[in-house]
């Protein structure tokens, strides 16, 4: 198992792509950290690994907070040692038109996204320094890429990508590898107010993409359990997009612009 007494915290853990992150590195041997703003689902996700074998411990985290942020990494070194892993996945987005979009949701995003993996990585960083070993894995977007709606959230992500290739030059003399991979849209409960309001929004956006479908969870949890481990150890400051081939360019585009030239 390539993660066995691996401690690893993951953000946001406690639903979505989290969820299925903490299950998956907790199967690979981790004793899994998981951190989310909602007590209940945080705990839930905890039983769950512990029902299936694994070792886990559930933290009530605003990542936001930087009080909150210390003393979820505290309590991790009191039950388990340093850090080894850092997931930041935690994210905010709301759905507000740019012009209607008020300065309280701009920051709302923005401190989740963005302010929540600065503290997660610099309350995590004194103890990967310390052993002079440690990664961290920010969970970015495709929306740091291009223009895929959601102004705040995308400024945010865009960040995190800046914040990677940082963190990565100036701790990898120390042994820290950090990088950051990049997912297109994801079934995920996060999409579930979307799909009942269009129970065929995914078939639609399915087109986009040369894959020929949207992601799944485990899809990007593969990429994430491979730049956490040695097999990537001479990868750092990197951005893995995981969209199915979407920001790669546009098919559809493509044959109507070869379509209009026919004309």
């Amino acid at each position: 198992m390539r993660f066995e007494n691996k401690v690893v915290i993951v953000t946001g853990a406690g639903s979505g792509l989290g969820r299925v992150l903490a299950h998956r590195f907790a199967e690979e041997g981790a004793v899994v950290v998981v951190a989310d703003i909602a007590r209940g689902r945080a705990v839930a996700v905890a039983e769950d690994i512990f029902d299936a074998g694994g070792d886990s411990l559930a933290q009530t985290t605003d990542v936001a907070d930087a009080s909150e942020v210390q003393a979820m990494v505290e309590a991790t070194r009191e039950a388990y040692g340093p850090v080894d892993v850092l997931i930041n996945n935690a994210a905010k987005a709301t759905d507000a038109d740019f012009l209607s979009l008020g300065e309280m949701k701009w920051d709302a995003d923005v401190a989740t996204t963005l302010k929540g993996s600065f503290l997660c990585s610099q309350a995590v960083l004194p103890g990967m320094l310390e052993q002079r070993y440690g990664v961290i894995l920010n969970i970015s977007s495709v929306n740091a890429l291009a223009y895929y709606g959601n102004e705040a959230y995308s400024a945010a992500k865009a960040g995190i990508l800046s914040l990677t290739r940082s963190l990565a030059v100036r701790y990898g003399p120390s042994g820290i590898r950090v990088n950051a991979i990049a997912p297109g849209t994801l079934r995920t409960p996060a999409w579930e107010e979307r799909r009942r309001a269009n129970p065929e929004v995914f078939e639609r956006l399915n087109r986009w993409y040369p894959l020929g479908r949207v992601g799944e969870p485990e899809d990007v949890a593969g990429a994430a359990l491979f730049l956490a481990s040695g097999d990537a150890a001479w990868i750092t400051g990197a951005v893995l997009p995981v969209d199915g081939g979407l920001t790669a360019g546009n098919m559809q585009m493509m044959e109507e612009m070869i379509e209009g030239q026919g004309e």
